[in-house]
């Protein structure tokens, strides 16, 4: 065994030359310059303070807040999982009713019970069962008839597999009720550079976090929050303070900085490129009858069905390997491809290569069907109970103290505070989940 396992394993896989089409978009492609290794600074008279910046930082953060078209625009080093909780602290300061869609991350659950907020939850919905689906403008006019007392809607957008919703729709209904629209854009931070502007924030959303990282030449944790809502600077700086690190990441803040000046140059011209790109490889895809979601979709972002050529559970990922090709995720049956300006010519040919090597054939979808299980206490009054670890065949009538959700892409089966009904069971045990936290038995009929 080496002596520095995780250093020699990480050089270990590069050295595989695998194409990378996983997260961080700078694809180590070295973009950003090696002097980063030597600002690993902290805070000092002449470096700023993250929370209570009035010098270099919020310099850089009035700037990027002029690339999106924001009010304010907060830094994270603590990726879009601060932004997260950032966000949720100024919609909802002391608990109350948040609208969630199903498919919201983890992050933002764990961030309702620290902060005591009630979730409620709408459904996405699509034509296909393989697919997530998309939040509509319609359901969520339903929920907030039926609870007035709703402060704000949070959905994912775009999703992982790369579908869009009609964020101007929504953000009118939310608006007409006096709420807030937030969005969970990890995936789409650069929707802004696109052909068509596809970014929530300009569509009407009134906060989204934007993992940078993701999709931008940022280093791994690096984010942003963009507020368009009238919120003040200051309590903004202090919702963040609540959850970030007081030892926030100089070199990551600083590559954020170098992303926001690369993309106000050239940068927003290479994105444009590359949907020609895409589209000719989403079309070699199609014409091989490779089943992909339908409707308005990420322009750069791949998602292929390989089921329907036979490819599937395992053998997904071990045939991409094949081709040198390391996707952002395989499901068994989807597969994800993140492309940014940074993956060269020749990883393209591979992907290229690889989608023309196979065939899929015609294969009959069905609406998605999701099932919502009962509420009964929240999140935090489930996770922060008395709980102990059930064979998930005996926990019909249980209430959930655990997560059972594929992150990502997936709705999630069961959320804590609801209870486990037969059909809940029937999709765990499918997933091959055999045991499920629950409160113990004295909170069962709650």
């Amino acid at each position: 065994m080496s002596d520095t396992p995780l250093f020699s394993g990480l050089l270990g896989h590069r050295s595989k030359d695998y194409s990378s089409f996983h997260t961080p978009g700078h694809k180590c492609s070295g973009f950003l310059p090696q002097k980063l290794l030597e600002l690993d600074l902290t805070e000092l008279p002449d470096t700023d303070a993250l929370y209570e910046a009035d010098g270099i930082i919020r310099q850089a953060e009035i700037k990027l807040a002029g690339l999106f078209g924001a009010k304010l625009s907060l830094i994270s080093s603590g990726g879009c999982t601060l932004a997260i909780q950032t966000m949720l602290r100024l919609a909802s300061e002391n608990g109350g009713k948040i609208l969630f869609a199903r498919n919201s991350h983890r992050s933002a659950i764990h961030t309702c019970v620290l902060l005591g907020i009630k979730p409620l939850w709408v459904m996405p919905v699509s034509q296909s069962s393989l697919f997530t689906g998309r939040v509509r403008a319609e359901d969520v006019e339903t929920m907030f008839e039926k609870n007035k007392d709703i402060s704000a809607c949070y959905i994912t957008n775009p999703d992982y597999y790369g579908e869009i919703a009609d964020i101007p729709a929504i953000s009118e209904v939310c608006h007409r009720h006096g709420a807030l629209l937030l969005v969970d854009n990890a995936h789409g931070s650069h929707l802004a550079f696109m052909k068509n502007d596809l970014h929530p924030l300009h569509l009407g959303a009134d906060m989204s976090a934007c993992s940078l990282h993701k999709t931008l030449p940022v280093l791994t944790g690096g984010a942003v929050l963009n507020i368009k809502a009238d919120i003040p600077l200051e309590k903004a700086k202090n919702a963040m303070s609540l959850f970030g690190s007081t030892s926030p990441s100089y070199p990551i803040m600083a590559s954020i900085d170098l992303c926001r000046s690369y993309l106000q140059n050239t940068g927003s011209e290479d994105y444009r490129r590359l949907e020609d790109r895409v589209s000719l490889l989403k079309r070699i895809a199609s014409a091989q009858g490779l089943i992909q979601p339908d409707g308005l979709c990420d322009p750069i972002r791949l998602c292929i069905n390989t089921s329907c050529a036979g490819i599937e559970g395992n053998e997904q990922m071990g045939f991409f390997h094949s081709y040198h090709i390391e996707p952002e995720f395989c499901d068994g049956k989807n597969a994800v491809f993140i492309i940014t300006p940074f993956n060269s010519e020749r990883d393209l040919e591979r992907l290229a290569k690889a989608f023309a090597s196979i065939k899929g054939i015609k294969t009959e979808t069905f609406p998605s069907e999701n099932h919502l299980p009962e509420f009964v206490v929240t999140p935090r009054e489930a996770l922060f109970s008395e709980t102990e670890s059930v064979p998930t065949e005996q926990s019909v009538g249980r209430i959930s103290a655990d997560t059972a959700c594929p992150c990502p892409p997936g709705i999630p089966v069961i959320m804590p505070g609801e209870r486990i009904d037969e059909a809940v069971v029937c999709s765990l045990k499918k997933d091959g989940k055999h045991h499920i936290r629950c409160m113990t038995e004295k909170h069962t009929n709650h």
